[in-house]
C-alpha cells in the first residue's frame, strides 16, 4: 500500500477553458462549434471538395486548397479542445451524467467533421501533390499530409457510405467502447488481506499488482478473478460489435487485413513491421530466462506467476512517495535540458496532472493534448517505482505535445507508433539516469531493484503486447466467422500468453481476462504493436543521444515535431536508422538483453538456494 494518501494527490484543472460544463461559456462554445462545422460542410460543398475526375492543379484550384485546409484545420483544433475539455470530466468520473451526457453531444458533431477529412482525400487525389503544393501555400505546408491524404484515398468508401459511417459509429462502436470504459471503470470488489476484507475500485485493485507484499499482490489477483466474470458478457458484446463492425468497414474500404489498416494509419510500412516482429520473436528467449530469474528471486520454481509479473523486487524500497518520484523524473529529465527539466514543475503548477486512482477514473494512464502547448495527464499512482516512470512516460507525450504547438491538427495527426517516441525516451532518461548512480558495487542492490522495474516494462511492452497482438489478430479471424463468447476470448487470450510467455510464465496463473479490462481494443485497432515499436525506437534514439549530445538536441525537436507529417522511414532516416532493417531492432533488444544478463547475474547473489 502507498505512503501517499490519494488526498494529497494533484487533480487537474481546467476551470480556466470553462468553469464547469453547465456554464454559459461552455453552452455557447458547444453551440458554436455545431455551427462552425455546419459552415465548413458547405464550404466544401462551395469549393466541390470531394471526388472528381483527375486534372492538372489550376491557381482556383489552389485557392479552393488554402481554403479548405485552412478552415478544416481551425474548425478541428477548436472541436479537438472542446472534446478535451469535456473528456477530463468523463475519465475521471465515469458516473459524472452531465459529462457523459455533454460528450455524447460532441459525438453527432464529429461524425459531420470526419467524412470531410475523406472528402479532402478523395479531392487532392485528383492532382499531383506536388503540382497542387505549387499553387497553394497551404498544401505546400501540408505535402506529408496531403500525400498520405491520397494513398487513403484508394481504400475509402463512396461519399455517402462514409457518411452514413461516421454517423452511425457514434452508436455503433463508440457507443460499445464507452459502455466498456463505464462498466471496467465502474467495477469495485472485495479483496482479502491478512488484516480483513476491504471494497475497493478495481484501478486500485490493480495498482496492487505492484505491492510490495506478496500477500497483498495474490489477494488482489484473486478479487480481480472473482470480479470481472460479472461483467464479461456486456463486454464481450462491445468486443464482438467493434470487431464486427471493423471486419465490415476495412472489408469495404478494400483492405486486404485489419493489420495492414493499422500498419497504413500508422505510417509504417510492412517491410519495416515484418523486420521488428522477427527481431521480437528472436528475443522471446531472453524474456523467458528473465522471469525465471525473477521468479527464483521470489522464491518460485519454474515459470513466474501472473501475479508477481510487475512486483518490485525484494530489494526494493516499500514505497515511492509522490515528492520522491516526481523528483526522479525531474532530476533526470533536467540531465538532458533545462526546458525538459522544467516541465515537470510546469505540469503541477497549472494543475495539468490527476495522479489518485479512484471509483469511476478510467485505468491505467494516458496523457491528451488539450489547448497550445497544454496537456493533461491522467495517472493512477500506486507508490511504485513503475508509478515513476509511468510518470516520466505521460510527461514525455506532454513534452512531445510542446513541440507540435506550432503545428496545424492536419500537420500533427500522430500515428501511435511515431506518438510513443518521445514518452519511450523520457523514460529511458530515468532508467539510464538511475542506472548510472547505480554502478558501485555497495548499491547492488538498488541496482537489482531498478533493473527489475525496468525489465518488468520491457517485458510488458515486448511479450505481453506480443501475446495481445496474436490475440486481436485471432479475434478479427473468427469474428469472420461468428460471434465470440466470453469463454472463447478467454480461451484464446491464455493461449496466445502461452506462445508470447512461454516456459517464463507459470501458464497455470495466466489471466484469461486480459482482452476485457484493455481498453486499447474498444478504442481503436492493433492499438498493441506500436508500444513495441515506440519502445524499441526509443532506444535507438537514445544510443544516439548517448553517442553525441550536443547533435541530437539540435535535432530532437524538429523529429519529434514532424512526426505527423512524415512517414516512420523518413524519421528513423533522419537520424541514420534503417527501420526496414531487422538489425536495426535486434540492435534495440540486445539493450534490453545486456540489461537481462546484469539481472541475471545480480539476482544470483540474492537468490536463496533451494
Amino acid at each position: 500500500m502507498t505512503t501517499t494518501e490519494p488526498s494529497e494527490l494533484p487533480r487537474w484543472s481546467v476551470s480556466d477553458i470553462h468553469p464547469d460544463l453547465e456554464s454559459r461559456s461552455f453552452l455557447d462554445a458547444q453551440e458554436r462549434i455545431g455551427a462552425e462545422v455546419e459552415r465548413l460542410v458547405s464550404l466544401f460543398d462551395d469549393l466541390k471538395i470531394r471526388a472528381t475526375e483527375p486534372r492538372p492543379a489550376s491557381p482556383a484550384d489552389g485557392a479552393a486548397a488554402d481554403a479548405a485546409i485552412a478552415a478544416y484545420n481551425r474548425v478541428s483544433g477548436e472541436l479537438d479542445t472542446l472534446g478535451a475539455y469535456v473528456y477530463a470530466s468523463v475519465s475521471t468520473n465515469s458516473r459524472d451524467t452531465v459529462a457523459k451526457a455533454a460528450m455524447s453531444e460532441l459525438d453527432p458533431v464529429e461524425s459531420k467533421l470526419r467524412p470531410l477529412l475523406a472528402r479532402l482525400a478523395d479531392w487532392v487525389s485528383a492532382f499531383d501533390v506536388d503540382a497542387l503544393c505549387a499553387v497553394s501555400a497551404e498544401a505546400d505546408e501540408h505535402r506529408g499530409p496531403l500525400t498520405r491524404l491520397t494513398q487513403r484515398s484508394t481504400h475509402q468508401m463512396s461519399e455517402p457510405e462514409e457518411h452514413l459511417y461516421a454517423e452511425l459509429s457514434t452508436t455503433g462502436a463508440a457507443a460499445w467502447g464507452n459502455l466498456q470504459r463505464e462498466i471496467t471503470s465502474q467495477l469495485s470488489t472485495d479483496v482479502a488481506f491478512d488484516g480483513g476484507t476491504e471494497r475497493l475500485p478495481m484501478p486500485a485493485v490493480r495498482g496492487l499488482a505492484t505491492d510490495p507484499s506478496a500477500s497483498v499482490r495474490r489477494a488482489a489477483y484473486d478479487a480481480e478473478l472473482a470480479a470481472w466474470p460479472t461483467i464479461e458478457v456486456p463486454v464481450a458484446a462491445a468486443m464482438n460489435a467493434i470487431k464486427g463492425e471493423a471486419n465490415s468497414v476495412n472489408r469495404r474500404r478494400n483492405w486486404d487485413s485489419p493489420l495492414d489498416a493499422s500498419l497504413f494509419a500508422n505510417s509504417v510500412s510492412r517491410a519495416t513491421f515484418d523486420a521488428m516482429q522477427s527481431a521480437v520473436t528472436a528475443a522471446l528467449p531472453d524474456f523467458r530466462r528473465w522471469m525465471r530469474a525473477k521468479a527464483a528471486l521470489l522464491g518460485h520454481t519454474g515459470g513466474l506467476p501472473w501475479w508477481d509479473l510487475v512486483a518490485p523486487s525484494p530489494q526494493a524500497t516499500d514505497t515511492v512517495a509522490w515528492d520522491e518520484g516526481l523528483d526522479v523524473v525531474r532530476s533526470a529529465f533536467g540531465q538532458y535540458s533545462p526546458t525538459l527539466g522544467s516541465l515537470v514543475d510546469r505540469a503541477l503548477d497549472e494543475q495539468w496532472i490527476d495522479a489518485a486512482p479512484r471509483d469511476g477514473k478510467s485505468g491505467g494512464a494516458f496523457c491528451m493534448s488539450l489547448i497550445g502547448d497544454r496537456s493533461l495527464v491522467l495517472l493512477n499512482w500506486s507508490g511504485s517505482a513503475e508509478s515513476t516512470q509511468t510518470t516520466a512516460h505521460e510527461l514525455g507525450h506532454a513534452y512531445h505535445n510542446t513541440t507540435l504547438a506550432q503545428r496545424t491538427p492536419l500537420q500533427r495527426r500522430l500515428p501511435m507508433a511515431l506518438a510513443e517516441t518521445a514518452s519511450i525516451f523520457c523514460e529511458t532518461l530515468v532508467v539510464e539516469a538511475g542506472l548510472e548512480r547505480l554502478t558501485d558495487p555497495a548499491h547492488r542492490a538498488e541496482r537489482l531493484a531498478l533493473l527489475d522495474v525496468d525489465l518488468s516494462g520491457s517485458n510488458q511492452v515486448v511479450v505481453d503486447i506480443h501475446s495481445r497482438f496474436l490475440f486481436e489478430t485471432e479475434v478479427f479471424a473468427r469474428r469472420q466467422r461468428r460471434t465470440l463468447s466470453p469463454g472463447e476470448l478467454c480461451e484464446m487470450m491464455t493461449e496466445t500468453q502461452s506462445d508470447a510467455y512461454g516456459t517464463g510464465l507459470d501458464q497455470s496463473t495466466a489471466h484469461p481476462y486480459m482482452w476485457l479490462l484493455k481498453p486499447h481494443y474498444y478504442g481503436s485497432h492493433f492499438y498493441n504493436w506500436p508500444y513495441t515499436y515506440g519502445l524499441l525506437f526509443g532506444l535507438g534514439l537514445f544510443a544516439e543521444y548517448h553517442a553525441d549530445p550536443d547533435r541530437f538536441r539540435g535535432g530532437y525537436d524538429t523529429l519529434l515535431s514532424r512526426a505527423g507529417m512524415d512517414t516512420a522511414e523518413e524519421l528513423g532516416a533522419a537520424f541514420g536508422f534503417d527501420v526496414t532493417d531487422e538489425a536495426f531492432w535486434t540492435a534495440s533488444l540486445d539493450v534490453i538483453r545486456r540489461r537481462i544478463d546484469d539481472y541475471e547475474t545480480l539476482a544470483e547473489e540474492f537468490t536463496i538456494p533451494d
